[in-house]
């Protein structure tokens, strides 16, 4: 990298952030920091820093009336999430019928999702019985690790759904051969490490940001754009990284599953039969729901723009993919399967004799 006085400037600057994070209280310090060529804005906040440890939540609401009530609905949504994913996975485990491609992915779904909505809805719980729901900056930024983690590993566990599906009806006679089981895990892998790789970007980047005397998250969980409007030093580059992971991570799954829907499609208007036409429609139904619940709330939450005064409505919108979407994918693929309805009532059977 060639040498230049910006890039100079740029390490003196971090060097003194960091000797002042362990030396609050040194005036010489905060001196230097006051006359050293940063910005203006970043001076005038760090002069007066008191560098924050841990973040108020403020939750859905802050009306009194309603916290009762919420606590006893987000309850029951969380039990009913919990118990359908579990179900599901112990289902998908015993039954040697549903070892097939689809359970496969349909397995990781629900683990995905048990795990997903455990991140956040226990805190979320707390603050509707709490003055105040503390959250440590570490707790914080584990939250936020591990709540981008499984988000993005359902979005591309979703679209090897769509590509299973596709398969499946435009490729019936290869199925087995396409869908391996190391096909299988090769996608499963990738998901995952695609996952890894965009909870590490918005991880890391969060971490470098300085938050100073605010600390109240206008949200009920360590969320990204809240957390932008806490910081005293400049978030471009940590919005610039929510778009560009957003966009892969949102548009490229979308494109994907949109392309395999379309071939989808035009394979079952060849099908001749109406009982064939019913029964393709009905085996991609239940994906097509679940892929509408949860990026459509995700693509409405991150890529606009972002302002103070959207904050609220991002707030209704994170409740269908933090909560929504993990309750009702196993109710989705439940009602609407007949193999899963079969392989719960031999199971039922077999307990009553």
């Amino acid at each position: 990298m060639p040498f230049s006085p910006f890039f100079l400037t740029k390490c003196v600057c971090k060097y003194m952030l960091c000797i002042l994070q362990m030396n609050k209280n040194s005036e010489f310090f905060r001196n230097a920091l006051i006359f050293s060529p940063c910005s203006v804005s970043r001076r005038m906040a760090l002069r007066n820093a008191s560098f924050v440890t841990e973040f108020i939540l403020a939750g859905l609401t802050d009306l009194p009336d309603l916290q009762l009530p919420l606590f006893c609905l987000f309850l029951l949504m969380y039990v009913v999430t919990v118990l359908g994913n579990l179900g599901l996975i112990i289902l998908i485990r015993l039954n040697s019928h549903l070892h097939t491609p689809m359970y496969f992915f349909l397995f990781n779904l629900s683990c995905i999702d048990l795990c997903y909505s455990s991140v956040f809805t226990p805190k979320m719980l707390i603050n509707f019985t709490s003055k105040k729901n503390i959250i440590s900056y570490r707790g914080c930024m584990t939250q936020l690790y591990f709540f981008c983690f499984f988000a993005i590993s359902e979005c591309y566990v979703l679209t090897s759904m769509a590509y299973d599906r596709y398969v499946a009806i435009c490729n019936p006679l290869l199925y087995n051969v396409v869908m391996s089981s190391k096909v299988c895990f090769s996608l499963m892998l990738g998901s995952y490490l695609m996952a890894f790789l965009g909870a590490m970007a918005h991880t890391g980047y969060m971490v470098r940001l300085t938050f100073c005397n605010a600390n109240t998250i206008n949200h009920y969980f360590c969320d990204i754009l809240p957390l932008f409007q806490l910081s005293c030093t400049s978030t471009y580059v940590n919005e610039l990284v929510v778009f560009i992971v957003g966009s892969i991570d949102i548009i490229m799954p979308c494109v994907t599953i949109f392309v395999s829907y379309g071939f989808i499609l035009s394979s079952i208007l060849r099908i001749s039969s109406t009982e064939g036409r019913s029964k393709a429609f009905s085996t991609c139904s239940s994906h097509i729901i679940a892929v509408s619940l949860f990026f459509g709330s995700c693509a409405f939450m991150y890529l606009k723009p972002s302002s103070a005064g959207s904050m609220d409505e991002g707030k209704i919108s994170s409740i269908f993919y933090t909560n929504t979407v993990p309750l009702m994918n196993p109710l989705i693929y439940t009602l609407r399967n007949k193999d899963v309805k079969l392989a719960l009532r031999k199971i039922l059977s077999r307990r009553q004799f």
